[in-house]
């Protein structure tokens, strides 16, 4: 399985960067299966970016970020707050990504901040744009305050988000106990075929 990390941390070390690879980690570990983990770092191809805006044609380096994140299993999605929101920088990225690389791509929605007051982003801003990309966002996001390094309560919220998002990759929904007139679990992928179909 390919599971493509998309960083937007600007700074070096950042804090975007280290909840990125503590997702991608936790991943690794609940996949149960060999995952092959590749980083998008957006800071190097700012400029690309910008001039894929004004010429329409992606440089090499984001051609090949476009290329590896529509190819993904599995996406995790990494912004630092800016002005109560994702960064410019995370949100041209996929700016530029053709309109149905992310459909029916599950994808773990992740965010720093300096204050646990934006923690709400995720909902109001990253969940709402994923879902218009009609990408499968799991359902436990992960937001990272300064305070919340080395605190109780961040790694869990870590490890449920990666076994969220190791399921939907394996496409399968996670086993829930069965009792005599339960509805079957369905995988993840008969389920997209049926909705594609109907």
């Amino acid at each position: 399985m390919k599971l493509v990390v998309v960083s937007a941390g600007l700074s070096v070390p950042s804090s975007t960067r280290l909840l990125a690879d503590r997702l991608a980690a936790a991943v690794g570990r609940q996949a149960g299966a060999e995952v092959e983990t590749e980083v998008v770092e957006l800071r190097d191809l700012a400029v690309e970016i910008a001039h894929n805006f004004t010429n329409g044609f992606p440089g090499r380096k984001l051609a090949a970020a476009q290329e590896a994140v529509t190819g993904a299993d599995g996406v995790i999605a990494v912004t630092p707050v800016f002005t109560a929101s994702y960064s410019g920088l995370f949100k041209s990225f996929f700016d530029v990504l053709d309109k149905d690389a992310l459909a029916g791509k599950p994808v773990l929605i992740a965010a720093t901040g300096g204050t646990a007051r934006h923690s709400l982003v995720l909902e109001h801003a990253l969940r709402p744009m994923f879902a218009y990309l009609r990408a499968v966002v799991v359902p436990t996001g992960v937001y990272a305050a300064s305070e919340d390094w080395g605190a109780e309560g961040l790694e869990d919220r870590v490890e449920r988000a990666a076994g969220e998002l190791a399921a939907l990759m394996q496409g399968l929904r996670r086993s829930v106990p069965q009792h005599p007139g339960a509805l079957p679990v369905v995988p993840f992928a008969e389920q997209l075929a049926r909705l594609a179909a109907s």
